[in-house]
């Protein structure tokens, strides 16, 4: 019993890990389905969970807290689609430029506004965080094991972003392949002369994608600061932005596997967190570094085994420049 606990707690906790990722990889498949690279998640995550904090800490609000960090992501991706739609320049250096300044604005900021190290506050007062939600009959229902734990633990007693996370998934296959919008957003990364020559507009279609690539990373910024944890804290995305990347590559760029591979990286994340300070047999103490690296590693190795196979839009990272 105690194996079959763990291990559904183990999976209550990949759902919550795989969250933000899942967010971040959607935001991706919108903006390189249109032919933008985004390697500006990282920054656009980062920059969102401060905000988020940073508000919630003044206002006591975390819906006001989800409105700056949706502002400020969208923000710095409209700034992105300006240098690298608009002004056609180069997308994996103009999103690398927007990440390292995030990284170091944020903890700037917190620590002229909080003095706090470069933290905000923490957020312990009611209404400043999205909390759990506890579904009719979990916590009775988590007397009985089999099925109700997993009622109480799998399905209940997550907050609202996971559940908005996990519908975002049917709603993003649906606008890509049962929408017009999702046809014409496929077909700009793929053909974009094409496109532009049917009198469709290839600048307006590739700055709402990397709009909507804003709002979700707000979204997963968001529940960064103020839902799976209390405040901000520097460096909190922790590379989450470069893990989703690489589980929409791994997905090709598809809503349903990109779906599975975040529930596979967030599994070792979970896992990680499980095994520190468990000792194996002939092996002893796992040491924490290796712990904390397996998710990375694991990346690493699907990557080198599976991006050969992946096939990205054929007119990704190109500018388009409209002939004359």
């Amino acid at each position: 019993m105690e194996t079959y606990t763990l291990i559904v707690l183990t999976l209550a906790a990949t759902i919550r890990v795989a969250a933000p990722l899942l967010l971040a990889a959607l935001a991706g498949m919108f903006s390189e389905r249109s032919g933008v690279i985004d390697l500006g998640l990282e920054g656009k995550m980062l920059g969102a969970a401060f905000a988020a904090a940073a508000v919630s800490a003044v206002t006591g609000s975390a819906w006001a807290g989800l409105g700056a960090g949706i502002a400020t992501a969208v923000a710095l991706a409209g700034l992105i689609a300006f240098a690298c739609v608009t002004m056609r320049g180069n997308q994996v250096v103009a999103a690398m430029a927007v990440n390292f300044i995030v990284a170091g604005l944020g903890p700037t900021l917190g620590l002229a506004w909080f003095g706090l190290g470069g933290q905000t506050p923490q957020l312990d007062a009611p209404g400043q965080r999205f909390t759990a939600i506890v579904w009719p009959w979990a916590e009775r229902a988590r007397e009985t094991p089999l099925p109700g734990l997993l009622y109480a633990e799998l399905l209940s007693g997550h907050n609202l972003i996971v559940y908005f996370a996990a519908a975002l998934v049917p709603a993003s296959a649906w606008v890509f392949y049962r929408t017009r919008f999702g046809l014409r957003l496929r077909a700009v990364g793929e053909n974009p002369l094409a496109v532009d020559t049917a009198g469709i507009s290839v600048v307006g279609l590739r700055y709402q994608a990397v709009v909507i690539s804003g709002v979700l990373c707000g979204v997963a910024g968001t529940y960064l600061s103020i839902a799976a944890s209390a405040g901000f804290v520097r460096d909190m995305t922790a590379g989450k932005g470069y893990l989703a990347l690489a589980a929409l590559i791994f997905g090709k760029w598809k809503p349903w596997p990109t779906l599975g591979a975040c529930l596979l990286f967030a599994f070792t994340d979970a896992l990680a967190a499980r095994l520190q300070g468990v000792a194996l047999p002939l092996v002893g103490a796992i040491p924490v570094q290796f712990i904390l690296a397996l998710p990375y590693v694991l990346t690493v190795l699907l990557l080198a085994g599976f991006v050969g196979k992946a096939e990205a839009p054929k007119a990704i990272g190109v500018p388009y420049a409209k002939e004359k």
